[in-house]
């Protein structure tokens, strides 16, 4: 009995004090329509891919939009690869790396039909661990890459939240 009360009471605190979700704001400043276009890097398309799929999943889970073509969009993102790192930070007792650390840097460039334009550099981490005395699959590398940019995506659109409840849209 006292779970339910105690669990009213909090829902009731949080609806009565305002409260609304990161993603309630990001939403309204980015729109429904996204439209959303990753530079290929000729260094390394294979990450440009990766990345295009994380963004695009970001973009419908995590903002609850649709991607759609540029001319429909209320909102446009221009994203290109800064870089992309692995840094070993785990050894085993005989000196061999066991974990790594992936870094992948993006630069986002947002505009919007309102005429709203920003230029943002974000990175994310993920870690991961390999067997001893081994390399990175190409699975682990794919895996690690898309989580990272995730990651990165998530740095973008918490800034954007930010930026929205500032200006009190």
């Amino acid at each position: 009995m006292f779970k339910i009360f105690g669990s009213f009471i909090i829902l009731f605190f949080l609806v009565g004090c305002g409260y609304r979700p990161s993603s309630t704001y990001t939403q309204k400043m980015l729109g429904k329509k996204i439209f959303v276009d990753v530079k290929i890097s000729r260094k390394d398309p294979k990450n440009s891919v990766l990345i295009k799929d994380a963004v695009n999943e970001a973009v419908i889970t995590r903002l609850g939009g649709k991607i759609s073509s540029k001319k429909d969009s209320n909102s446009r993102l221009y994203i290109s690869i800064g870089s992309v790192n692995f840094l070993p930070i785990l050894y085993d007792k005989d000196g061999y790396v066991v974990s790594y650390k992936t870094v992948v840097s993006l630069q986002i460039n947002y505009e919007a039909n309102s005429g709203i334009s920003k230029k943002f550099s974000t990175s994310g981490e993920y870690d991961f661990p390999i067997e001893a005395d081994s390399i990175i699959s190409d699975v682990k590398r794919f895996e690690a890459i898309k989580y990272a940019s995730l990651d990165a995506l998530n740095e973008f659109i918490s800034r954007i939240s930010v930026d929205a409840m500032i200006k009190g849209k």
